[in-house]
This record gives structure tokens, sequence and C-alpha cells, in this order.
């Protein structure tokens, strides 16, 4: 049997090994040395999470000493901005705005108050490194949120103590290579704001942006009434080219989400792989595949594409995809550290059939048996 110790900032992951094969239970939270700081991430424009944030913010502050970050733009909410007998506690934060100010270092723990969005946007806020991630389902559907409100004192006092399971979640590395033109903009982005997004590089003319990625990575045909023609590379090798609305490159935690109304398999979280799912694809034989998680996937238009392609992260950073540019996708070597209510695999069983009433079917009568006759 062999112990490896995976040592993180201020955490350190135990996991025991048995011939090689990981129990996805051993994985348990151990701190090097007490937390100090918690990022505190609320859904915005969400009125019914105003007083689970404040209560939360009121016992990290005042019963646990805790140096708390938020979100600039969540407290300029007005019920939070106006809302006097909160000043004292608002006064203690430490802010930020995405984008602008880097707090990957500052952070010992994450709390999520929200749905699966809030957990997606966590994820989005660290490039490296990620900390243990909190996630109380306060959404609507709550598939990666395990944890419930009305305990969170109790809840919290455990992951400070560390004690607390968890699940790596694996994350995608994915780089996107476009040729210089004369006028580049990423959609839904930053710099259409006016202010250079951080991530972007510029290297022999062309413009590298670089995500980190915890669901999918979705290539489809965006506004035009074409097919999508793109080709898909493994390792260097071209293996297919998805002729249809589109393809989804996910990870296991991604696979419960679009990948799974695209008719993909669920697998759960501590599967090392990378699922490839076509959407409507024009071709009865084009079934989703998995491949092992080291691979290295590059998605391209094919040369004879009528039209460009669209691709999104997580939902989010939507650009457009013309001849000549790529994107590079592989497992990343910074997991999210998702804490568990109870365990990996009973947390999972259990959002599979709370969330998405995974095989339920009203039960077959049994025969009636018959009595014999003396």
């Amino acid at each position: 049997m062999k112990i490896l110790k995976h040592v993180m900032n201020n955490f350190s992951i135990r996991a025991t090994w048995n011939w090689h094969i990981q129990d996805p239970a051993s994985q348990r939270l151990t701190w090097n040395k007490p937390p100090k700081s918690v990022l505190v991430i609320k859904k915005i424009r969400d009125a019914s999470l105003l007083q689970p944030f404040k209560e939360l913010c009121v016992y990290l502050t005042e019963e646990n000493n805790m140096i708390v970050y938020v979100e600039k733009k969540v407290l300029e909410d007005p019920a939070i901005a106006n809302d006097d007998n909160f000043g004292p506690v608002k006064k203690k934060f430490c802010t930020f705005r995405e984008d602008y100010d880097d707090i990957s270092n500052q952070i010992d723990f994450i709390i999520c108050l929200g749905g699966d969005g809030t957990l997606l946007y966590a994820s989005s806020l660290f490039q490296g490194s990620v900390p243990p991630v909190m996630a109380f389902h306060l959404g609507s559907l709550g598939f990666l949120t395990p944890f419930n409100f009305e305990n969170f004192q109790s809840q919290v006092t455990q992951v400070i103590e560390g004690n607390a399971a968890l699940v790596l979640r694996s994350r995608l590395k994915v780089k996107v290579v476009k040729e210089h033109r004369e006028k580049m903009t990423v959609q839904n982005g930053i710099e259409e704001n006016g202010v250079v997004p951080t991530n972007i590089e510029k290297e022999g003319g062309k413009q590298i942006m670089q995500y980190q990625v915890l669901n999918e990575v979705v290539v489809d045909r965006g506004p035009s009434s074409y097919l999508s023609n793109v080709d898909v590379f493994l390792d260097g090798h071209l293996i297919t080219t998805v002729q249809g609305d589109g393809v989804i490159v996910s990870t296991p935690t991604g696979s419960t989400a679009y990948a799974a109304a695209a008719g993909a398999s669920m697998i759960h979280p501590n599967v090392p792989a990378i699922m490839i799912t076509p959407i409507c694809p024009h071709s009865l034989s084009f079934r989703p595949i998995v491949v092992p998680a080291g691979v290295e996937l590059k998605i391209m238009l094919s040369p004879d594409a009528r039209n460009t392609a669209w691709v999104s992260f997580d939902g989010r950073k939507r650009q457009e995809i013309c001849h000549g540019d790529s994107i590079s996708i592989t497992t990343s070597c910074y997991p999210l550290p998702s804490i568990c209510f109870r365990d990996p695999v009973s947390d999972w069983f259990e959002s599979l059939a709370e969330c998405l009433h995974w095989n339920v079917r009203k039960k077959q009568n049994n025969f009636a048996v018959e009595e014999e006759e003396f």
C-alpha cells in the first residue's frame, strides 16, 4: 500500500492507494496551518441570498475572526450597500474585481452561495492552483453544491478544523491560438469593455488565450444555418471531422451538464478522462467517446468548412473561430478540490437521484403466490 501526499498552498490532500487504484473516499482535507482567509462568492441579483450571505459573513468575521474576501460588485447591491446594521461587518471585507485583481495566493478556501454556476465562476477566478471549495445549495439545480445552509455554522466549523472529505474535480487546460486580423475582439468578454484581458499573449503575430475549464469546452455553429465542419485531432492525429451542430469536450464533472443533454454517459469525477460528445451530428454512427486524461486534443475548422465556428468555456468568454485558428485542450494539472458533504461516491449518487432523477421508475409488481390446493 502506498501513501500519496499532495500539497497545495495552505492545505494538503492525503490519498491512500491500494495496488495503484485510488479509493475516492480516502481523499481528505488537511490544513498545514489554520486557515485565516476565505473567499465568499454569492450569486448576483438574487434577493433570496441576501440574508444567508449576511449571516455567513457575520459568523466568519465575528465568530472565527477570519479575513473575508468579497467581489466588489456584490457589495454594490443596494440591499447590502444601504444596510446600516451590516456596515461594521462590511468594513472588514477585502474586495476585488474580476480580471483586475489577483487574489490567487491570498485565499485559503472558498464558500459559494448559489447554484452550480457559482462553482464554475469560482473556478474561473483561479487559473492556477485552486483553494478548496465549499458549495451551499441555494440555487435551482445544485448538482455540484452538496451542502444545505440550515446548519452552516457546524459545517463551516468542520471545514475550518480540517474534518472533511474532498473530491478532486479535474479541469481542462485550453489554449486558443488565433491568426492576426485587423480587428480581433472577444465576444461577451473583457476587450469589448476597453480592458485588455490578462490571459492574452501575442506570439509570432498570433493571439494566444488560455483558460482553465471545469465543465466543458463547446464548439458550435453559432448563428450560421450551415452545419459546423470541424476537424478533431488527438495527439497530432486526425481522428474525425464533426459535421453537425458542434462538439462538446468535457471533464467528468461536465459529463452531467451539457454533455448529458447531448447523450453522453455520466462519469464520476474521480475517473481520469476527457469526453468528446457531438451535438446533433449528421451521422447515425457518431457516438460519444471517452479518451484518457493525458491526451492533447486540437480542434480546427476543416479547410472546406462553409462558415466559422464559435467556442465558449463553461458558458463564458464566447468567441468566433475562423480558418487558421486552433483550440488545444488537455487535462489541467490544477484540479478543483471540492469539499464533500459525506464522501465523493455518496454525494455523486445522491445528486444523480435528487437532481436528475436517475433511473426513477415505478417498480414492477411481483407475481402473486397461489396457494396450493390440498
